[in-house]
């Protein structure tokens, strides 16, 4: 066989690879079968559409004839998305790190026919330079030692099979201690940068279920350093380079620990978890910028990331990633020179240079990255509107370059973080249409990407690939149970116990607890992975705490506390470990042993009902569990407050706690007392 075969898949990544002169073939039993039968070992690379190094290799390698010659004659070549194929990703990084490499993207491994790692990197130059050797000469070393020293390279395969083995087993434990919330809080402070913000030096990413921690530390414990930090890196991230001052939204990381200069690609999930945190600190301190830069990255959501169907009319459900790249240079469609800003602004320029850190020389590689860092204090009112003004025209500018790559391919489980992130922001700030948008979502997935009962990872154009990983119920469900917070409609609340069920039935292990990553009838892989590390998008497990904490606070069944409790303790011995990359899980057990079940009874609309949620929506209160019923609907039985309803014809709420409910409030002011005690 001698051609390649991405042009029929749907992945925007591998299309990008469909006319290299590599014979690349997608992940399947066809490439494997191939390997076996010519005796070759597999080259798999693995990246996603928004990666600036892959595009490099890309370039220098794999679009290269004399290159592509040498890994056809002595591979099979397999291209993999890491988003459409996570499983694979983990797998496959996990296994670089076994064999001491640190792990990113493009991630070059070599595989036996079999799929089974013996040896890999990432980012390999086309000749050797940056103390790496070049490719051709990697490929020619990993061949011959393939072929002619099978002996160690089984070595390196059992070596490396028996750790990934381990690698998947969780460490369990018992209940973690109420003190261990605050230890962890306090370990984490420490490596954050008191100046900038955001954890250690560069490169600085986001972190936000770390940050999370802190400001659940600082609700619980009342000790300022922990608000300090929270509101520091929210405030530097937002008046910084990494934000998008013209068209809003995050890029996914900072290249230097100022949040200056970002790897430029803007990621779906990121833009999630950054308007949760920065709706649920704005809750607590009104900080106008994180009001702002809420809205700003909502309509950057609604704009621009909202996915086609094949004959390119919009859908509900949200597209994956803005690429970092244009005209095939990093950053080249954010930049500006001082000369375009003179131009195109006139005698506005000077303002607006002076605000947004514009000069001559540029502050990033001799152009300029817009960014308030310098003077991150907002202006007056009449100031403030000049500057939105200047940006407008400014963005329409922009507009007529040539734009980034959009990989618009709908996942699941990043399409479960902005559901959730959408209807708490939507709530918070007054905004129906944002939570219309998070319901619209919610309805494209259950609508479009379930098959037989199932739920599906990736949907683009018309097409559907991939079963659904524990990531992608345990994110959806977590929007379900926002979207039912907000708006009562139990057909929210019933679709989450359904794909609790699933993944009861699929995805547990009855023998060590936790949920796998994969369910038990997926594809066969050389290890089933099952994990509560978080790494750029939260752990499955450590959500799914949160997931059955609120299902048993809102039914009162006991069976999602008793399933709850067995999942933090299967990964609670991690904690002795290292406890970093369990921030979801711990967030989650927090709320599971401190929950607060507000239960708001009125007619939705009425003024005494919004008196009282008005106070909820000002309220940072992360353990809060809200239900709000109309008057003529019962709570289950188990439920505190089953059998309450409206007091003397007013809206009325109820604050619970261990079983244990207030006495009813019809005042609002009674209300945040009641919500704000510790």
């Amino acid at each position: 066989m001698s051609a390649n075969m991405l042009g029929h898949e749907t992945s925007p990544y591998l299309l990008q690879h469909k006319d290299n002169p590599v014979h690349w073939m997608p992940w399947g039993d066809e490439a494997f079968d191939r390997a076996r039968k010519e005796k070759k070992p597999i080259l798999l690379s693995v990246g996603y559409a928004a990666c600036h190094w892959c595009h490099v290799m890309a370039h220098e390698s794999f679009e290269n004839p004399e290159i592509a010659g040498v890994m056809n004659d002595l591979f099979v070549n397999i291209k993999v998305d890491r988003e459409e194929r996570p499983d694979l990703d983990t797998i496959y990084q996990s296994a670089l790190a076994l064999l001491g490499q640190s792990g990113g993207w493009p991630l070059t491994m070599f595989l036996t026919p079999e799929g089974e790692p013996f040896w890999g990197g990432t980012y390999f130059p086309p000749a050797s330079r940056y103390g790496r050797p070049g490719f051709p000469e990697v490929l020619r070393g990993v061949s011959a030692t393939y072929h002619e020293e099978p002996d160690k390279v089984t070595r390196n395969v059992t070596a490396l099979k028996d750790s990934l083995d381990k690698l998947a087993e969780n460490h369990s434990g018992g209940a973690i201690p109420p003190g261990v919330f605050n230890q962890v809080a306090d370990r984490l402070l420490r490596e954050v940068d008191p100046l900038n913000g955001g954890i250690g030096s560069a490169p600085k990413f986001p972190q936000t279920s770390l940050f999370t921690l802190l400001w659940h530390a600082w609700k619980r414990t009342g000790r300022e350093p922990y608000k300090i930090a929270v509101t520091n890196t929210l405030g530097h991230m937002c008046q910084g380079g990494i934000y998008d001052h013209l068209g809003g939204g995050f890029a996914r990381y900072s290249t230097d620990d100022r949040w200056l200069a970002p790897h430029f690609e803007k990621m779906l999930y990121d833009n999630a978890q950054l308007i949760d945190l920065l709706t649920l600190v704005w809750q607590e301190t009104g900080e106008p910028l994180f009001r702002i830069r809420v809205a700003e990255t909502v309509d950057w959501v609604l704009r621009e990331m909202l996915a086609e169907d094949a004959g390119g009319g919009r859908v509900a459900g949200f597209a994956s990633t803005l690429d970092a790249d244009s005209e095939g240079e990093e950053g080249r469609f954010y930049v500006w020179s001082e000369r375009e800003i003179d131009d195109i602004l006139g005698p506005d320029a000077a303002v607006f240079k002076s605000a947004y850190d514009v000069t001559r020389q540029g502050n990033w590689e001799g152009t300029n990255i817009l960014n308030r860092t310098a003077r991150p204090e907002l202006g007056d009112d009449d100031h403030e509107a000049s500057l939105a003004r200047m940006r407008a025209i400014l963005w329409q500018a922009r507009e007529r370059r040539v734009h980034p790559g959009w990989d618009d391919k709908v996942l699941a489980d990043w399409n479960g973080l902005m559901i959730a992130a959408l209807a708490r922001s939507g709530f918070v700030f007054g905004r129906p249409d944002w939570i219309a948008a998070a319901a619209a979502a919610f309805d494209f997935v259950t609508g479009t990407m379930v098959r037989d009962g199932r739920l599906f990872h990736t949907w683009r154009r018309g097409q559907l690939k991939n079963p659904a990983s524990l990531d992608d119920y345990a994110n959806m469900a977590r929007g379900a149970l926002a979207l039912y917070e907000v708006t009562g409609e139990p057909r929210y609340l019933d679709q989450t116990r359904g794909w609790v069920e699933v993944l009861d039935r699929h995805y547990w292990d009855k023998d060590n607890g936790g949920y796998f990553f994969t369910a038990d009838d997926a594809e066969r892989l050389i290890v089933r992975t099952k994990t509560a590390h978080d790494n750029a998008v939260p752990a499955g497990n450590g959500t799914m705490v949160g997931v059955l904490a609120r299902l048993f606070n809102m039914t009162g069944d006991d069976a999602y506390h008793q399933r709850a409790e067995a999942l933090v303790q299967a990964f609670s011995g991690e904690l002795t470990r290292n406890f970093f990359p369990l921030s979801t899980l711990l967030n989650n057990t927090e709320l599971l042993y401190t929950a607060i079940q507000l239960v708001v009874v009125g007619n939705r609309g009425a003024a005494d009902t919004e008196a009282l949620l008005a106070t909820v929506r000002a309220t940072s209160s992360p353990s809060v569990v809200m239900t709000l019923l109309s008057p003529e609907t019962a709570l289950p039985e188990g439920h505190p407050a089953q059998g309450k309803g409206m007091v003397a014809g007013k809206a009325t709420a109820y604050v619970c706690a261990n079983m244990t409910c207030s006495a009813p409030i019809t005042d609002a002011a009674d209300l945040k007392i009641n919500l704000t005690r510790k």
